[in-house]
């Protein structure tokens, strides 16, 4: 395990997995919204946020979490593992709930309030989104996929003793 990649709906806590990864393995971490976000929340380029993804991508180890659809068969190319949090849409709403107003090291700034837009996202997810990861992934049978449908597995999975390969 050394090119990883941590996917699922947002506020599946794909960031604070991530970073667990990253305590128990030593693996450098990226987070896409930090590639593709600027802190007064508008984006950068497209040509911009590829660029910083193909660099990250073309080093030897590495985390990265995050969906950006558009990239995710890009990123699952290349990665040797995949961790999906395939969890239940309440839990992701509570997710999101949770973390309104705390800093993030995975964000350029604190969100406040709720963002419709975004809430309808999340509750789409499961019919929208997911049909294509679950395309992707089985595309990419051959990479090490771990699929956790409650944060109990993912939980229970990184008290394994997890280290890099």
């Amino acid at each position: 395990m050394k090119k990883v990649i941590v996917i699922g709906c947002p506020g599946s806590g794909k960031s604070t997995f991530a970073r667990a990864l990253r305590e128990k393995t030593g693996l450098p971490l990226y987070h896409l919204d930090m590639l593709y976000w600027n802190a007064d929340r508008t984006t950068v380029e497209k040509s911009v946020f590829r660029a910083r993804l193909a660099a990250i991508i073309e080093g030897d180890e590495w985390i990265i979490d995050g969906n950006y659809g558009s990239t995710m068969e890009l990123r699952l190319a290349a990665c040797d593992t995949v961790f999906f949090l395939d969890y239940p849409t309440d839990v992701c709403l509570d997710g999101v709930r949770a973390r309104r107003g705390t800093p993030r090291s995975d964000m350029p700034w604190i969100e406040t309030e709720e963002d419709a837009e975004f809430t309808e996202f999340i509750k789409s997810y499961n019919s929208e989104s997911r049909p294509r990861v679950l395309e992707l992934l089985e595309k990419y049978s051959d990479k090490t996929i771990h699929v956790f449908e409650s944060r109990e597995e993912a939980y229970a999975f990184l008290m394994k003793n997890v280290t890099v390969q």
